[in-house]
């Protein structure tokens, strides 16, 4: 008896549980729950700070993107359309068009100034776990490119959308001091 234990992707191809594509394949699954939450966290503020709305359908779009990218993550054929170059450059304008408005930092950014931000953070770090995992995939079995830079670029634009949650709610970020002690 084999200790593998495999699963059938959307595809119909058997793969080992534990392998490489399932752990990519489930980061972004994952991250797009955390996705979910997020943009329904941001409507349901959207009541109480209208200012915050332009961030729900960024956050469905993402949604649709991810389901592309993890369409590509569970196919044997690396050359599913799934996420492009102009996916990309649109992250790349979006991150550009947040942080116009916002101070530069000079450390750390703590997460948790506010509800949202605190969600925008934890899709940041998942969105990280996910590139890793797609790169790790990578050094097994093709991986389009644009799939990783779409998870880099993503993640910087999870902390851009946190920034801007907090200046547009007039909450104060909290900045990392390594010297705080503890309370």
């Amino acid at each position: 008896m084999s200790d593998r234990i495999y699963t059938t992707l959307p595809g119909g191809h058997r793969v080992a549980e534990d392998g490489a594509r399932m752990e990519a394949y489930g980061a972004v699954d994952e991250l797009n729950a955390f996705v979910g939450s997020a943009r329904a966290l941001a409507e349901a503020l959207t009541d109480r700070n209208g200012r915050v709305w332009p961030l729900v359908p960024f956050l469905l779009r993402v949604q649709h993107e991810l389901f592309n990218l993890a369409s590509v993550l569970e196919a044997v054929d690396p050359a599913q359309t799934g996420i492009t170059s102009t996916d990309v450059a649109r992250l790349e304008q979006e991150i550009a068009r947040t942080n116009h408005d916002l101070k530069a930092i000079h450390s750390f950014v703590l997460s948790g100034s506010g509800v949202l931000n605190g969600a925008l953070h934890q899709c940041r770090a998942v969105c990280r776990r996910a590139e890793r995992a797609a790169v790790s995939l990578s050094r097994q079995e093709p991986v389009p490119p644009e799939a990783v830079h779409y998870l880099n670029r993503l993640s910087d634009a999870f902390f851009a959308w946190s920034r801007w949650v907090s200046h547009v709610c007039g909450e104060d970020e909290t900045l990392w001091d390594p010297h705080r002690p503890a309370v």
